[in-house]
């Protein structure tokens, strides 16, 4: 074995790349030859957790840890003389000291235990080997030279895992139902189909730990007797589909998919299918129809598929964060995962926050943790000092809790009984500027969207919800608006066919019961409290000296709806103006308000 004296981790996420990682990654190994150093220096490329779109493109040096960041072809010469020749960091390329946590390079915080997430940013993806240093492929070969297939799920059953896609339904109880279901085949199938907005779990998992994954798989594939899988994956994730051939191009070649894996009596292959990117292919009967080459259109269930599922085999499906738990649940036994968490919520959970927190990005925390901790611990707390309103979970589809549930536990019946639910992961914090009635028609216009038609309650019901929610934003809304949308969310959730009918609804159900008032306000006062829909405000210069005159919101009017001379009060005409803010962000004065 070849031993360096230190090892570079060249990030290549999307927005690395897109901001020429690539052409980093080439100058820095081009220079490390013409330096002589290329026998010494092992680069690596590997995704991670970090922001790209500011930091990138960058790298970490180990055994330092010195992480170099914006990087630009100009730097690598530098870099590589001053830090590789002669152990000089290079300090105006360093992330600085003082950067906010969302800028680097997302270590674990206090509160977080990484499981799926544990090699994402330490290994390279591309490279089986490094899979194997870090006991890749090992729960494997234990299951396979001493465990019968019924052991197997009994290991699972008592680590407590429950599916990471949303529901929360047992995956020991998913596989036992699918191996005593009779078939002439079983499949094993991966929903990679992440479609929350914002949402990127799976997508880091597959780009960083391919092989975690597939090794899942392949170990409930004999747990289930399968001898074909699938990993369903949004044509949308380029990288992440990449990678994911790549590795099993690499598994087939150490044997570890294909024929008699490692020797033993069992054969199981693998293939990606790409999907278009519809959001209600995440629902697994939708997702089959896909596969099999039809329109991605759900259908009723029973049967389920570990009855009648692909091709109208017994087929399992279970998505990326659950099979990538299966390989530690193996190694290090079911009590250990089953340590973490609570009674009926074990192990632990991918979120990815977004909105008005500090640190937004992908954590990994044990359920049972509380809202609190979430959003004031591991991300950090609220922008700017302002105060806490609302954070949506489990997606689209979830509920928007206030202040009163942040002493919550997370885990998967606290939420549905707050109103919410648990998804596949996605957190959206939101502060006192947030409209929740302008929540409330944004994800029901995605949802309504993304609606395939098939049922009448869900393509109409959710047309019908989205049209008043959008007549109360624009100042049209009507004293028995509320009773109607109680009613159509009401109808919509108990009768669409499918999971996105069924939960569509649940932003507009909770916003409703907790911030009601601001949908009064809406209706009968005409008034937006958040000052968010563009209907319902009015912007103004104040008259208390603030306005120098200066006109620089005049002169970036959209519409000339300002007028006045210079060094005067100016004055904003309300027929004219279209409420798009832009003076208020040029004033340097502070002299535009908004009512």
């Amino acid at each position: 074995m070849k031993f360096y004296r230190s090892h570079v981790l060249v990030s290549v996420d999307p927005a690395c790349l897109a901001r020429g990682a690539h052409q980093v990654l080439d100058a820095l190994q081009d220079e490390l030859v013409a330096q002589g150093l290329i026998d010494e220096v092992q680069v690596l490329e590997t995704s991670r957790l970090g922001d790209g779109a500011r930091l990138g493109p960058d790298l970490v040096v180990y055994p330092e840890g010195a992480h170099y960041v914006r990087l630009a072809v100009d730097d690598i010469p530098e870099l590589v003389t001053e830090h590789f020749l002669k152990g000089r960091p290079v300090e105006r390329l360093l992330v600085s000291e003082g950067a906010t946590a969302d800028e680097e390079l997302a270590p674990p915080q206090p509160k977080e235990v990484r499981v799926v997430l544990r090699n994402c940013g330490q290994i390279d993806p591309e490279n089986i080997d490094d899979y194997f240093a870090v006991d890749g492929y090992q729960a494997l070969g234990r299951v396979l030279t001493e465990l019968t297939p019924e052991q197997v799920i009994g290991i699972v059953s008592a680590s407590g895992l429950r599916g990471r896609g949303g529901a929360g339904f047992p995956a020991a109880k998913k596989w036992a139902l699918c191996r005593a279901n009779p078939g002439r085949e079983r499949y094993v199938i991966c929903n990679a189909d992440e479609g929350d907005p914002g949402a990127f779990m799976n997508r880091r998992v597959l780009e960083s730990d391919p092989h975690a994954v597939l090794e899942g798989m392949t170990i409930a594939a004999y747990a289930i007797g399968s001898r074909q899988g699938y990993v369903y994956c949004r044509a949308e994730y380029p990288l992440a589909v990449e990678r994911l051939n790549l590795a099993i191009r690499q598994s087939r070649e150490h044997g570890l998919l294909g024929q008699n894996i490692l020797g033993a009596d069992f054969s199981f292959d693998l293939e990606v299918r790409m999907g278009a990117g519809a959001f209600v292919c995440g629902e697994e009967t939708a997702l089959m129809a896909s596969i099999e080459g039809r329109r991605g259109e759900p259908r009723p269930r029973p049967p389920y598929p570990a009855a009648s599922g692909l091709w109208g085999q017994p087929s399992n499906i279970n998505n990326v964060e659950t099979y990538a738990n299966v390989p530690q649940i193996i190694l290090r036994g079911p009590e250990w995962f089953a340590g973490m968490g609570t009674a009926g919520s074990k192990g632990t959970k991918t979120f990815a926050i977004a909105g008005d927190v500090i640190r937004t990005g992908l954590i990994e925390v044990p359920l049972g943790i509380t809202l609190r901790e979430v959003v004031f611990e591991v991300a950090g707390g609220i922008k700017a000092g302002k105060a806490f309103k609302a954070i949506q979970t489990g997606g689209p589809m979830g509920g928007c809790l206030p202040a009163e549930y942040l002493d919550l536990q997370v885990d998967y019946e606290a939420l549905v009984r707050a109103g919410s639910m648990m998804g596949s992961g996605g957190l959206i914090v939101m502060d006192e500027d947030t409209c929740m009635v302008d929540i409330a028609r944004y994800f029901m216009e995605f949802t309504q969207d993304e609606s395939c038609g098939k049922c009448t309650p869900c393509r109409v019901g959710t047309r019908r919800i989205l049209e008043i929610l959008e007549g109360i934003c624009s100042g049209a809304g009507r004293p028995d608006d509320l009773e109607k949308l109680e009613q159509l969310c009401h109808q919509v959730s108990q009768l669409s066919l499918c999971g996105l009918g069924q939960g569509a609804p649940n932003p507009v159900l909770s916003t409703l019961r907790h911030f009601r008032a601001e949908y009064e306000a809406h209706i009968f006062e005409r008034r937006c409290p958040a000052k968010v829909c563009r209907a319902l405000i009015r912007y103004a210069i104040g008259t208390d000296g603030a306005c120098t005159g200066c006109t620089v919101c005049a002169r970036n009017c959209p519409v000339n709806a300002i007028s006045g001379q210079r060094r005067g009060l100016h004055v904003i005409d309300p027929a004219v103006c279209i409420r798009c803010g832009i003076c208020a962000q040029v004033c340097n004065f502070n002299a535009v308000h908004v009512h």
